[in-house]
């Protein structure tokens, strides 16, 4: 059912340490079934780490997360085989060709063979990758490498979809195939989108948690802004002198 939290993300009280550091501070969000939110911040805020919770990566100091109704502290094989993750650098096997690759993905997840190829077909051509699937991997540009990335989150068909800055790498047609393909998992996915530009939370998704020193620190839905200037004001006032150098480009509208 469209909204249901159960089939979708929770996130209770998340901390992380690494040592005497501490990543995460009591992170706690939901992402209902069907909606495309975009997990917002400036480098080093905690959203990958968040991320690798959530896909089984690492374990939480403290706190749990949901994902499907299933808990990752408890349920791990079954969140596994609910999710779709693309990291920021995609888990290719360069030496593969893209269908041979996604093949083997799809064993890994155990689906069967008489959907299996279905899926396939369906992955290859969402991200625009029929023509390219008996290429070798290595031979591919970063952008396609970058398809090729995506292909394999949703290849399986999951409920749940993390992306971590999908569009990095990519040229402006590229970014604007995959927003599009994004926009096609609304009311049949959950998805979660890390980035750290503004443009592709607004271009995206239906609501934004903004995350900062591990903190969540803003969470509003883009219907409810009059215009984009008030949720830019609320990143930017998070951003430190030497972080706005390095990506006030990327975030400035």
């Amino acid at each position: 059912m469209a909204g249901d939290v159960t089939s979708g993300i929770e996130v209770f009280d998340l901390e992380k340490q690494y040592g005497l550091t501490t990543a995460l501070h009591g992170v706690s969000f939901k992402v209902p079934e069907g909606e495309i939110v975009g997990f917002l911040g400036p480098n080093g805020a905690g959203k990958t780490t968040t991320m690798r919770i959530l896909t089984g990566y690492y374990l939480p100091t403290k706190g749990d997360a949901k994902i499907a109704g299933y808990s990752v502290l408890k349920n791990s094989d079954e969140v596994r085989k609910r999710i779709g993750y693309l990291p920021e650098t995609p888990p290719l096997y360069t030496e593969m060709t893209v269908q041979s690759y996604l093949q083997f993905v799809l064993e890994l997840k155990g689906i069967k063979k008489k959907i299996a190829q279905e899926n396939l077909e369906w992955a290859l051509e969402s991200c625009g990758l029929s023509h390219k699937r008996n290429s070798v991997i290595a031979t591919l540009s970063k952008g396609f490498r970058q398809r090729v990335g995506l292909a394999q989150a949703i290849v399986h068909k999951p409920p749940v979809i993390i992306l971590d800055e999908p569009t990095v790498g990519l040229d402006p047609l590229q970014i604007q195939e995959v927003r599009k393909l994004i926009q096609s998992f609304r009311g049949k996915h959950t998805v979660l989108i890390s980035t750290h530009i503004l443009s592709e939370v607004t271009a995206n998704c239906q609501r934004a948690i903004i995350i900062h020193r591990g903190k969540i620190i803003h969470e509003q839905a883009i219907s409810d802004l009059s215009d984009r200037q008030s949720l830019e004001e609320v990143f930017l006032s998070v951003v430190t002198k030497d972080e706005v150098q390095g990506s006030s480009k990327e975030v400035a509208a």
